[in-house]
């Protein structure tokens, strides 16, 4: 359904056209949408939850008393600890490369950056282990200087920051392509050395892309669960993250505690959401007192007056 609508001030014609939907339309795709998120998000979420607390609050806190849960949980967040920043960097420094510079190859590196988007976690850690296993190509070196890597805290790192390292580049990319570089090459004009400009141009346009694959990254890491099975080897107490140690409480019908190490993921996952709907948030916010902003008058650098 299309309504047009002429506006004409003296000999000036401005026409709009304004689509729009018939109501029953409208409230049909808002009721698929809204079922969706109640079968397949908000009832998991709900019955995660009601699990976890049905033999009540003490046997929920019981599940968090055990030392293999706390092992689980501290291996977690350290593995998240390391490959998060290790993740940043490159994010940055992939993202500078493709944005910023003409270099051959650009679109190889994009394509490697995407790469385990399309492999399964389970054939990355296969991958590693091939790699650093007993029986892989630097294997027998490693044995020899008493190097563990496979079923050991290394490997996990390793196997979490191959599934997550797109994250950050991912987010990057797009949005200093979309920018430019001109603001930098006005502050190298300007005197700048690079590390000025990195640190008083590039990243006040980038912080909040930067934030968001920051948030990203780090609930990846937390809940993967493939890649880390396949090198950890199931150490209890030693190799363990939160994922794993809730498949082996639940394989064990320790239902009650796998759930409550379950909803302590799931909880995880809601603070970082809500973290992620706080930075978008800030940032429109930005953008919009951006764009009311008076412009500056040229060559003053003071505001201009509102009429």
């Amino acid at each position: 359904m299309q309504e047009t609508h002429s506006l004409t001030p003296g000999n000036l014609s401005v026409k709009r056209v304004i689509t729009t939907e018939a109501p029953w339309v409208r409230w049909t795709l808002t009721g698929i949408a809204l079922l969706f998120l109640l079968l397949f998000l908000v009832l998991p979420l709900a019955a995660v939850f009601t699990e976890a607390l049905r033999k009540g609050l003490g046997a929920y806190l019981d599940a968090f008393r055990e030392p293999d849960a706390w092992s689980a949980i501290g291996l977690t967040l350290l593995t998240a600890a390391i490959a998060v920043p290790l993740n940043l960097v490159f994010g940055v420094a992939a993202a500078w490369c493709n944005a910023k510079y003409e270099v051959r190859g650009k679109a190889f590196l994009t394509t490697l950056v995407d790469l385990p988007f399309s492999v399964s976690p389970v054939v990355a850690g296969l991958i590693y282990v091939l790699m650093f296993g007993a029986q892989g190509w630097f294997g027998p070196w490693l044995a020899a200087h008493d190097i563990k890597i496979i079923f050991a805290v290394p490997g996990i790192v390793l196997a979490t920051i191959f599934v997550t390292f797109p994250f950050i580049a991912r987010e990057l990319i797009p949005l200093m392509q979309s920018q430019g570089n001109d603001e930098e090459q006005a502050a190298i004009v300007l005197g700048a050395n690079g590390w000025q400009t990195f640190w008083y141009v590039t990243l006040p346009n980038i912080k909040w892309g930067l934030i968001y694959g920051v948030i990203l990254c780090n609930a990846r890491a937390m809940g993967e669960f493939g890649a880390v099975s396949v090198v950890s080897g199931h150490i209890r107490g030693q190799t363990n993250t939160m994922p794993l140690h809730v498949e082996i409480l639940y394989n064990e019908y320790q239902s009650a505690a796998a759930f409550a190490v379950a909803s302590l993921l799931a909880l995880l996952a809601l603070v970082t959401l809500a973290i992620k709907s706080v930075v978008e948030w800030r940032h429109e916010r930005q953008m919009k007192l951006a764009a009311e902003a008076p412009p500056e008058r040229p060559g003053t650098g003071l505001k201009a007056s509102s009429p």
